[in-house]
Parts: C-alpha cells; structure tokens; sequence
C-alpha cells in the first residue's frame, strides 16, 4: 500500500496559534484528532506522525520552519516516506476562497501562496493535491493583519464546519480521487 503524506501549513509558535494562517495546522490536527493519532514527533523541521486514514497509510505532518520556508520540511518527509507527489495532500489557507468555502485543486501553480512557491521550489514538482481553506480577503485594511489575526467569534462556526469538511474532502481523494472530491466540496 502506498503511503500519503497530508501536510497542514502554518506557522510555529503560541504567537501563530488560531491565526487564518494556521488553518493547514488546524486541519491536520482535526483530521489527526479524528483517527486518535497526535502529531508529536520531531523530524523534518517539522512534527508528524503516522497511522491509517479511511483505511490508507498516511504521514501527516505540519512543518515548523515558518510558512515561507515549509519546502525545507516537505522535500525530505518526501523521500523519507518514499512518497511520490501525485501522494502528497497540502491543506493551506487561500484568500481567494470564502471563509468557510474549500476548493481542491491538483497541480498548478502556487498562486502567491508562499508556502506553496517553497514547496514546489525545494521538491521540483507542482503535481500534488491542495485542499485551498477559504479565510477570505479583509473587506478593509492590511492581507497581513488579516492573514495573520485569529477568526472572529461569529467565525467559529463556519471554521468549524470547513475543517470537517477538509476532513471528509481528505477521506474522499483518498478512496474516490479528487475529481469526485471536487465535485461534492466545491461551494460547501
């Protein structure tokens, strides 16, 4: 059986945690919370762990190197699981997408995502899965503030939703592929 790596991108540290662009870090911990498993091991520049996942062996891991440098955490999880990228699942925050909404995509270009533009750089591929989590663009004011500032109260439910449905999105590309996963997230 061929092994997945599901990677959630954000950033380290208490200073980042709930923030719109921890959204990668909070599904992996959603989905890991689902099948008992906990992220904690150390290796990668990142925390990981491995288990089964809708009945596939998976290594989920969330890179602790700084969004812009998450390449230098997936490149060598990549070869070191001997995953192949057409087996690698990103789950990242996107401002194009509505808070709440999730578009799946697989391959392309980064799209400005930094995160993103490091991982295709350092493993030479951009033939991988990404669950693109909608934080919205900010009505007003600064991306950075709002890429960086924590989901609103009156957010929380619809966050919630989202990483349930990434969840449910990750065991669909698992077992039915991500066109069929496209089909019936696109717009939720």
């Amino acid at each position: 059986m061929s092994r997945t790596l599901i990677v959630g991108l954000g950033n380290p540290g208490p200073k980042y945690e709930g923030t719109r662009h921890n959204i990668g870090f909070a599904a992996v911990d959603a989905l890991a919370q689902r099948y008992q498993m906990t992220v904690t091991q150390s290796k990668f520049h990142g925390v990981y762990t491995t288990g089964i996942v809708a009945g596939h062996d998976v290594a989920l891991l969330k890179p602790l190197t700084f969004m812009n440098l998450s390449g230098k955490s997936v490149a060598p999880a990549l070869s070191f699981f001997h995953v192949t990228p057409d087996r690698l699942i990103v789950l990242h925050d996107e401002l194009d997408v509505e808070l709440g909404q999730m578009k799946i995509k697989e391959g392309g270009g980064h799209g400005g995502h930094n995160g993103l533009r490091d991982i295709v750089a350092k493993t030479g591929t951009r033939e991988f899965v990404r669950l693109r989590l909608g934080i919205g663009r900010p009505e007003h004011g600064d991306v950075t503030n709002h890429v960086l500032g924590r989901f609103r109260p009156d957010e929380t439910l619809a966050v919630d939703r989202m990483l349930d449905d990434a969840c449910d999105a990750v065991e669909v590309v698992l077992n039915e592929g991500v066109a069929v996963a496209q089909n019936r997230f696109h717009g939720r």
